[in-house]
């Protein structure tokens, strides 16, 4: 079957992976659609640290092809959008609804794959750039077979994330503030939530300025083009004199951190989401901070999958949540090295690879 590799040195499309299949709590999904995003590359790139050979991939949608035993909420057929989240289910973090910091879905990851008799491992317990992937059954979460696979594609970690932090982690208030620097498939995520939760004024700040019509149609009242303002502390401000409520980093760069930070108003938070190196350091001032203000990490938009998927494909079928929109290009499988280079080149919101079934 077809897949995208990376041995280390570089990436490469192949047609002869085998996966094997599924143990007990597991299943087999043949994967429709399957989002690029940045995470991806970041393996490529060295920003993320991963072993390998490995199955690219972590944000894709399918139809179940098979189950182990012991699963109960799924039958072949269905279709299902993807998470990352591996979580055992049992742990205390689990039992206390938080997935996203169990220690069993971090950090440890399996080999389902082999090609030409070596083992290659799952990348984020995923790996959906391939045919079939085998998944715990706690990742596969059945949707409406109405939605299309291509957009439903990227609930499993753009959205998720990006809507997730604005719902679950920052809880943006009615009426409140909201500042997204990036306006990728992250941030233009982030502003569709502050849309959904309320957010009075929202400002999008990229260094694109074709991206502002876009971010606008997702829920920006405001848009900055950083590629001209030459101090983007001082637009923000124009706009909201004394700070932000809320402001979300989704580059990954220490800088703008830096700014995230320097832009909040009293009681605001800070919430990063951008993946800068590994041993990056960013700075502030301490004395920022007295004022009831916080930074926050966030992963994966402290999500409970099995209760927000579900609730995103709802309010995507009520008109109320963007998925479609998002999807700015759609490569065969093939197309891999093109498609990262629109990601690169940020030319893309998202950009899906597709095994045309």
């Amino acid at each position: 079957m077809r897949g995208v590799i990376f041995d280390g040195k570089r990436p490469q499309v192949v047609d002869d992976l085998d996966v094997r299949a599924p143990g007990p709590g597991e299943v087999l999904v043949a994967v429709v659609a399957a989002g690029l995003c940045h995470s991806d590359l970041s393996v490529i790139y060295g920003t993320i640290p991963y072993p390998v050979p490995v199955v690219l991939g972590h944000e894709g949608a399918g139809i179940v092809e098979a189950i182990g035993s012991g699963v109960t909420h799924l039958t072949p057929g269905d279709h299902v959008a993807l998470s990352t989240l591996a979580a055992c289910g049992v742990c205390a973090d689990c039992d206390r609804g938080r997935p996203t910091m169990c220690r069993q879905s971090i950090g440890r990851p399996g080999r389902p794959f082999s090609r030409r008799g070596e083992k290659l491992f799952h990348f984020a317990s995923n790996s959906a750039f391939a045919e079939r992937t085998v998944v715990k059954a706690v990742q596969a979460v059945k949707i409406p077979d109405d939605v299309p696979l291509v957009s439903a594609a990227l609930i499993g970690c753009g959205v998720l994330t990006g809507v997730g932090a604005v719902l679950n982690r920052a809880r943006v208030g009615h009426g409140e503030s909201v500042l997204v620097i990036g306006a990728g498939g992250i941030g233009l995520n982030v502003l569709q939530g502050a849309r959904l939760a309320g957010a009075s004024t929202v400002v999008a700040v990229d260094a694109n300025p074709a991206k502002g019509a876009t971010a606008r149609r997702f829920g920006a009242t405001h848009f900055v083009d950083a590629s001209v303002v030459p101090d983007i502390r001082a637009a923000v401000r124009e706009i909201l004199p004394t700070g932000v409520d809320h402001a979300f980093e989704c580059v990954g760069d220490t800088r703008l951190i830096r700014t995230a930070v320097d832009l909040l108003d009293r009681h605001g938070q800070a919430v990063l989401l951008g993946v800068p190196p590994a041993d990056a350091e960013a700075s502030f001032l301490v004395s920022s901070l007295y004022l009831d203000k916080s930074i926050l990490g966030c992963r994966y938009g402290s999500s409970r999958p099995q209760r927000d998927i579900p609730l995103y494909t709802q309010l995507y079928r009520e008109g109320r949540l963007l998925l479609d929109e998002l999807v700015t290009r759609v490569y065969p499988v093939e197309d891999f090295e093109r498609a990262a280079s629109d990601v690169n080149n940020r030319t893309v919101a998202r950009g899906v690879l597709s095994f045309d079934r």
